[in-house]
């Protein structure tokens, strides 16, 4: 492996990635690929790369989205889909799909949309880019982070990386994942940038009440809302062991970051069970039981699309007795039950990372981006790709395209460079 070396004027041009996840991979790839003379080292301060890679999708890695047209696809992020717009002009879904492909790794559609690779083996990407990195001449360093970083006279950096050891560069990518807590942008901070504060996005909602833990492992397609934030989305909803999550409820949190923020995960939540209905269509339904067979137990005739589990623990939350027929059912019974479907209401008292993934809102301030190139505005030869930036996107493999959009960009432009 040969060492960073830290001559000012000697060629050939020197290119560093900081950080060894999906960003930073394809960062490296594109600058390598586009400029085979230039010295591209890729800097990862943990023992193994594309960690993200691996546990993302269960272990699937959900790559991309099947949705080619950018200004659709722009607006699934909460945050940076505006600045998105013309990267994904230049590399869309539809390029990274081509990209992967045309290296060994065929994706397929899910009917939800999200693309996996065939193998439903996140291995197979990391085995992808590593080799890629690798036919492309990329220097790939394990166990170095980067310290420090000051500007060097003329342009360039200096940089200081874990053990002391120094080394110089002609230009700097900073790809060093999303902001968990402040002190981890800092190193953008010290060359002048500012920090959009960091709060958690894609996350589950944590609800303490029995009858619904009991349901673990029950998923419908429900409405949720949190009235106090004005949010709400439709989708499917899985309950766990903790409260609730699945694709609605980690919409909802990715696009209420910083208002759930605000209430310190703390508030009510409300649910629709049966998305489209509301009070009157629900008393109209049980009028028509009473005359389609007014004996039988309520608790045993369950409305579509609704699982029998589900309904029942419904119908006791409402109150209701178990031996109660359709034909004895009381006027404040039918009100309960029609509440508990299209308005139970539920406190959530915090929050759950989505598995072992952790998604972040807050990052570098987007307008200090020039989102042409992934260049900074405001330090010449630094560039920035990936969750660092104020951007994230919603569950489906949204995060993982704007990781590929600006790596990609941002190593192409830093390989133009002359």
């Amino acid at each position: 492996m040969l060492p960073l070396s830290s001559s000012v004027n000697s060629a050939p041009r020197k290119i560093v990635i900081v950080g060894g996840g999906a960003a930073g991979f394809f960062a490296a790839i594109a600058s390598a690929e586009a400029a085979p003379g230039a010295q591209v080292v890729l800097l990862e301060k943990g023992a193994r790369f594309l960690d993200k890679v691996r546990i993302s999708g269960g272990g699937r890695c959900n790559v991309t989205h099947a949705c080619f047209e950018p200004r659709e696809f722009a607006t699934r992020y909460p945050r940076g889909g505006r600045a998105l717009l013309s990267p994904f002009q230049k590399f869309s879904a539809r390029d990274t799909v081509e990209w992967f492909s045309a290296r060994g790794v065929k994706l397929k559609t899910e009917a939800d949309g999200r693309m996996f690779p065939i193998t439903d083996n996140s291995q197979s990407i990391v085995d992808c880019l590593t080799q890629a990195a690798r036919n492309a001449g990329v220097e790939m360093r394990l166990k170095c982070g980067l310290e420090s970083i000051a500007k060097r006279e003329g342009g360039g950096f200096v940089l200081t990386l874990t053990g002391g050891e120094t080394a110089e560069c002609d230009a700097l990518l900073l790809a060093t994942g999303g902001c968990r807590a402040a002190s981890l942008g800092q190193l953008a901070v010290s060359l002048g940038h500012t920090l959009e504060p960091p709060v958690p996005s894609l996350f589950t909602f944590q609800i303490e009440v029995p009858w619904l833990r009991s349901l673990a492992g029950v998923a419908v397609e429900a409405e949720v809302s949190v009235p106090a934030a004005k949010l709400r989305e439709q989708g499917p909803v899985l309950v766990t062991h903790w409260g609730l999550s699945g694709p609605a409820v980690l919409r909802l949190s990715a696009w209420g970051a910083r208002a759930l923020h605000e209430l310190d995960y703390q508030f009510p939540l409300v649910m629709n069970w049966l998305p489209g209905w509301n009070a009157e269509k629900v008393a109209a339904e049980f009028n028509a039981r009473r005359q389609s067979h007014p004996s039988k137990l309520v608790v045993n005739t369950p409305i579509a699309p609704l699982s029998s589990r589900l309904w029942e623990q419904l119908v006791l939350a409402a109150g209701i007795p178990p031996e109660t027929r359709w034909t004895v059912l009381s006027r404040a019974h039918v009100h309960a039950l029609s509440q508990q479907l299209t308005r139970s209401e539920f406190a959530v008292t915090g929050k759950s990372l989505n598995k072992d993934e952790f998604v972040t809102c807050g990052g570098v301030r987007l307008s200090e981006v020039d989102f042409k190139t992934m260049e900074s505005r405001l330090c010449p030869g630094l560039y920035f790709a990936g969750e660092l930036l104020d951007i994230d996107g919603i569950t489906g493999g949204f995060n993982f395209q704007a990781a590929w959009t600006t790596g990609h960009l941002a190593g192409q432009s830093m390989a133009s460079l002359r």
